[in-house]
């Protein structure tokens, strides 16, 4: 077995030892069996030991911003990796609950010997973990599964943009960007027979029926990850950087909701484009975004915890939109009135009811999109707390570091810099329906969404 994991990648949540009984690896963030260091990493914890290892996921009925068809892609999902770990001889066992309750139970009553956990660098993870390790008599160790560069190793600081943090992952990329061991048929099984999971009562737990729909053309799972992926960069990839800001030309991967629920390793989609023979400015283009901006994501979560409100905006971003709090907006909506996505801006509009539809919003529309609920709101904080509502309610890929940092940035200059300064803005970065003309067709877009909307928007 290749168990070759960088110790950097690992830390330890409290200083107690491994104890004589089975590891146990909590999935949360990365819900996959390929490509997934935090299982690398118990098992071989766990064939060091001899002991078994069991996978344990804990659903929370109440999850912020969460919909049942959240809940229905991640489950989904989880079937598939189900079954993938109980071939290979790791059980999976599913709990509902709160996981500080109920992974304790189960160390319990498994007489768990160690707890391997994967990494999020958002806060309710954090209390979950912080409120389990205070309790646990054995050793707690997390595993980053999702970053290329371990988040903690990566930079000991909130950096302040891209440029002071590109430098020092590319300086480290050589080191981690690495392929990754597969796990195996875990050699020591568990002395009692664990059964299958009914996810027929896990669904009767969380509400889901069948007939909840996942948005139209994203099928979960690592099997259906690893298709796109693979078509993405046999296909798409060869214009990405000259067509990926526009919403026409179906430049981008569509993988973010594959990497939130972490069903498709990063790392993996990494070491393919990089091995890929699309023209370099192409991949360049790609990997900037792909581990550049979203590990600086997870950087600024995981440093600012007050990174879902105005609290997280940079001193000059603060002082400026303080300045220009009493500006007369033009045009102010609703909550309701966003969500309905009646708005007097058609551009907005089409842009809101693609996300209602699909579950996603081309990236230079989420930028546009954020801005305009800014401009269209009485303060700062109204504007925060409507954009990261509906991201995370409506978006497949809500919930996440990259649609926080992408909010902060385009409501408070978050890894940004001051730019002209006028009304309501001041000098935040400014994005204008004009503008948006000038880069692509509008009007096409537009109409590509009244296709999609003919058959009505799904009821959330």
């Amino acid at each position: 077995m290749n168990t070759d994991i960088d110790e950097q990648r690992v830390r330890f949540l409290n200083n107690l030892p491994a104890l004589a009984g089975p590891v146990i690896l909590w999935i949360s963030r990365d819900q996959r069996f390929e490509d997934n260091w935090a299982l690398i990493y118990a098992q071989k914890r766990a064939v060091e030991l001899k002991k078994p290892l069991l996978a344990v996921f804990c659903l929370t009925g109440n999850y912020p911003g969460a919909t049942a068809a959240h809940y229905r892609f991640m489950i989904n999902g989880l079937i598939e990796t189900e079954e993938t770990l109980r071939k290979h001889h790791i059980p999976l066992i599913m709990l509902y609950g709160e996981p500080e309750t109920e992974i304790y139970r189960l160390i319990r009553s498994y007489k768990a010997g160690l707890l391997v956990s994967d990494f999020s660098p958002l806060k309710i993870s954090r209390q979950w973990k912080q409120s389990l390790t205070e309790k646990l008599g054995i050793s707690h160790v997390e595993v980053d599964a999702h970053n290329i560069v371990p988040c903690w190793f990566a930079s000991p600081k909130q950096e302040y943009a891209a440029y002071t943090f590109r430098p020092k992952i590319k300086q480290l990329l050589s080191r981690f960007l690495v392929d990754i061991p597969p796990p195996i048929r875990h050699p020591f099984s568990y002395n009692v027979s664990i059964p299958t999971v009914n996810w027929d009562h896990i669904c009767d737990l969380l509400n889901l029926n069948r007939m909840i729909k996942i948005p139209a053309g994203h099928q979960p799972g690592t099997g259906q990850s690893q298709m796109l992926m693979q078509s993405f960069v046999e296909t798409g990839l060869v214009n990405y950087s000259r067509d990926r800001n526009d919403p026409n030309k179906q430049a981008q991967s569509g993988l973010s909701p594959y990497l939130h629920f972490g069903h498709l390793s990063a790392q993996r989609l990494a070491l393919i484009v990089k091995g890929s023979a699309t023209p370099e400015i192409n991949n360049e283009a790609f990997l900037e975004e792909l581990i550049i901006r979203r590990e600086l994501s997870d950087n600024f979560c995981f440093y600012n915890s007050s990174y879902d409100s105005v609290k997280c905006f940079p001193r000059w971003a603060a002082e400026t939109l303080a300045k220009h709090r009493e500006d007369p907006r033009e045009h102010l909506y609703s909550l309701e009135e966003f969500k309905a996505a009646e708005t007097h801006d058609p551009l907005w509009n089409a842009a809101q009811k693609e996300m209602l539809l699909t579950g996603i919003m081309p990236g230079y529309l989420r930028m546009y999109w954020a801005k305009k609920i800014l401009e269209w709101t009485e303060s700062p904080e109204e504007a925060m707390g409507i954009a990261i509502y509906l991201n995370d309610r409506y978006s497949l890929d809500g919930r996440d570091p990259n649609g926080y940092a992408g909010i902060a940035w385009s409501l408070g200059g978050v890894h940004d810099r001051a730019w002209g300064e006028r009304t309501v803005f001041g000098k935040i970065r400014y994005m204008s329906y004009r503008g948006s003309r000038s880069k692509f067709n509008v009007d096409a877009y537009i109409e590509k969404v009244q296709l999609l909307s003919k058959t009505g928007l799904p009821d959330h």
